[in-house]
């Protein structure tokens, strides 16, 4: 078959964006990984799946596949673009939409100067439901937030233990704290975390540097897909982490190697905003 698709980011963090109403879509993880494979295929982080909701409060389902053909539940870039996409493609006329996905319902609204405001929902801290394993752990309190002692090991050296904070913003986010996001060991102990046996999905790990109270610097090895250059529910977790330890208030400019994104959260019980661009690449065709 001939596939229609579109090449778009949001803040550096790439996409295929495929057209799941009007074509026939029943790929193996296998053509996923194809799709994403940026020597053999176009090339991405994340493949977004536009299809048809079954649910009366949403007006799209959005389905998200990472580069290693696993689908995942949340991606608040992929969100971004995703609101994009089908205004560009005039399959909405509304500003404001609501998205069915693996996670929930989250709600969309397309700003007048062209970036995208995603209101996340809630975060979720019971570990039960990251999910994260608490067997035979302690956690340590800091202000509102709770630390978890996550033990790494790596080539063989003595082992540590990682204080992290961990939480859900749809999908699993393990958030550790660092003086350089520039000098972070990302590639040496991103891959540990993200596939620490604690937790049972595997997760994304981020690496976050407080610039000031509203300004932070973030790195995230994300899950299937390894380091990128932003991260927008990443973002997410680590001002909800920043805030509720006490060094950050809201809202917070996070900055990574893609480009900045706005989140703003008021508290426990409150959902998390995120804003921030969404733009087309190009558009094309390829044979499956």
């Amino acid at each position: 078959m001939k596939l229609r698709f579109t090449k778009m980011h949001g803040a550096g963090n790439d996409f295929v964006v495929i057209n799941g109403i009007d074509q026939k879509i029943r790929f193996t993880p296998e053509q996923w990984r194809f799709l994403a494979d940026r020597r053999f295929g176009i090339g991405a982080d994340q493949i977004l799946l536009v299809e048809k909701t079954t649910k009366k409060s949403a007006d799209f389902r959005y389905r998200i596949f990472n580069a290693d053909g696993g689908e995942v539940e949340q991606c608040g870039n992929g969100a971004r673009a995703f609101v994009r996409f089908v205004t560009d493609q005039g399959m909405t006329d509304k500003h404001r939409i609501k998205v069915e996905t693996m996670a929930g319902i989250i709600e969309l609204q397309l700003e007048k100067n062209g970036n995208v405001t995603v209101n996340m929902g809630p975060p979720v801290f019971e570990p039960e439901n990251v999910p994260f394993d608490t067997t035979g752990l302690r956690g340590h309190a800091e202000q509102r937030a709770m630390l978890w002692p996550l033990y790494f090991e790596n080539d063989g050296q003595k082992g540590k233990n990682l204080m992290l904070s961990v939480l859900s913003m749809g999908n699993p986010h393990a958030v550790l704290l660092v003086d350089s996001t520039e000098k972070a060991p990302v590639a040496q102990e991103g891959p540990v975390i993200e596939s620490h046996r604690r937790f049972p999905n595997r997760v994304n790990a981020g690496f976050m540097e407080i610039v000031d109270r509203n300004r932070i610097k973030l790195r995230v090895y994300e899950r299937g897909a390894g380091e990128t250059l932003a991260c927008g529910t990443g973002a997410c977790a680590a001002v909800v982490s920043g805030i509720c330890r006490g060094l950050l208030d809201s809202p917070v400019n996070v900055m990574m190697a893609g480009g900045e994104l706005l989140i703003a959260w008021e508290g426990e019980g409150n959902p998390v905003m995120m804003t921030g661009p969404a733009v087309r690449v190009f558009d094309g065709e390829i044979n499956m």
